[in-house]
């Protein structure tokens, strides 16, 4: 595809979203709204429309926990990425070859057999007792980068992108030169997983995935001479007949769900927090508190907001007859708000009962292979941080992600003193 005619298709696609946003279309008012714009009235517009809402993009939306839920679980539905929503074909290629995406070509995007037959060879690595064996070493590295901070910092940069960071380059066995390098990709991968939007993106994200293949090929190579105790080294060892495709994207997979879910999960807690500072002492004070304030934090304002499943065959899905291939956008940030679950779903409440009810990890097959290394990560941090820094207060502005699927801050500055004053956040 030529560059001039790839920039007249981004730009067909904006025109067309951004009309069909001004006419209130609930798909097109997600995907164009503002990085700084709060969701979640959206999410609630939508709501009062029903449970199955007819977007003019040839879509459905849904705001609905049951729904969301069953169809996460349905083997009738396949996965969908946001590319293929996007309406702009797009293919990298280097030297006339694909070049692998790390997420779009990873099982997190595949349907059975191949999705079950490449999780599977990942799964050992992130059982309970595998999890448990692994949180002494995330309680040193949680406060490695505490001991780090004092007085003015950014949160996000110096403290929740630094810690996931370091845990999953360990545990992929990525070199400590590499790891910043690892979480810039992490960052660029983020920013695209709602689709790709304009020529200067794909630009970027060409760049970007070119050299985190080049990256994880010499990885690879090296792991074949020299294995250490690493997924990298016991997938190139134990596994040597899987495709170099299948080995990039799966690592490629662990690196973004590692790394990019933990960030946020960790940002959105600090906002959480200083939103309700009732909520501070006992986080500081109980481990147990901590886990409950995570699973809050993922509930009332989760790291990935939506995701878009279709169906293989036609079928009848709460009274609505959906065609082959029909686009459901399920808004699972909306589903976590859903009032037919969760007393006073707007009420942040870290003792609730049921918040583990939520869907930020999916549900079904696709359920997050590393939720329990996230709920892990984000108590310690958030516990530790707060014992640390009980009197942890803003000191700036709050930047935000571009990205309307991911959600979370792209830098935080906190300052640890005595005197709190208050944030405006979305």
């Amino acid at each position: 595809m030529s560059t001039l005619k790839t920039a007249a298709q981004f730009f067909a696609v904006r025109t067309l979203l951004r009309g069909y946003a001004l006419i209130g279309d609930p798909y097109a008012k997600v995907i164009t709204s503002p990085p700084n714009t709060d969701p979640y009235p959206m999410y609630e517009n939508v709501r009062a429309k029903g449970d199955m809402v007819r977007s003019r993009m040839g879509a459905y939306v849904t705001t609905s926990r049951e729904i969301c839920d069953s169809v996460l679980r349905d083997s009738r539905f396949l996965t969908m990425t946001f590319d293929e929503a996007s309406m702009v074909p797009i293919t990298l290629v280097k030297d006339g070859e694909k070049i692998v995406n790390p997420v779009q070509d990873s099982f997190l995007m595949m349907n059975p057999p191949d999705h079950t037959r490449l999780r599977k060879l990942v799964q050992p690595f992130f059982t309970p007792r595998a999890l448990k064996d692994r949180s002494e070493s995330i309680q040193k590295i949680v406060a490695k980068y505490l001991d780090g901070l004092d007085g003015h910092f950014d949160v996000v940069t110096e403290f929740a992108s630094q810690v996931p960071m370091q845990v999953i380059a360990d545990l992929l066995g990525v070199p400590d030169d590499d790891k910043p390098t690892f979480a810039r990709w992490g960052s660029a991968l983020a920013e695209t997983l709602d689709g790709v939007w304009s020529h200067k993106q794909l630009k970027d994200l060409h760049a970007t995935i070119i050299e985190y293949n080049d990256f994880i090929d010499g990885l690879m190579d090296e792991r074949r001479r020299n294995p250490q105790d690493d997924i990298v080294s016991y997938l190139v060892t134990q596994h040597a007949d899987l495709s170099r495709e299948d080995l990039v994207a799966t690592t490629g997979l662990l690196l973004f769900a590692g790394f990019e879910t933990t960030v946020n999960l960790i940002g959105n807690g600090v906002l959480k927090a200083f939103e309700n500072p009732h909520t501070v002492a006992p986080l500081a004070q109980s481990p147990e508190y901590a886990e409950g304030f995570v699973e809050e934090v993922l509930r009332l304002d989760p790291p990935v907001q939506y995701t878009l499943r279709w169906p293989k065959e036609r079928l009848e899905l709460a009274g609505v007859s959906l065609p082959k291939g029909m686009p459901v956008m399920l808004m699972l940030a909306a589903a976590n708000r859903d009032p037919r679950v969760f007393k006073d779903p707007l009420k942040f409440d870290p003792t609730r009962s049921n918040a583990r009810e939520h869907l930020a990890f999916s549900a079904g097959i696709h359920y997050c292979i590393g939720a329990g290394l996230s709920r892990i990560e984000g108590a310690i941090a958030l516990h530790e941080l707060f014992k640390r820094f009980p009197n942890l207060a803003p000191d700036g502005a709050v930047k935000r992600r571009r990205s309307k699927l991911i959600r979370g801050a792209l830098q935080l500055p906190v300052r640890a003193n005595e005197t709190k004053r208050s944030l405006a956040v979305n």
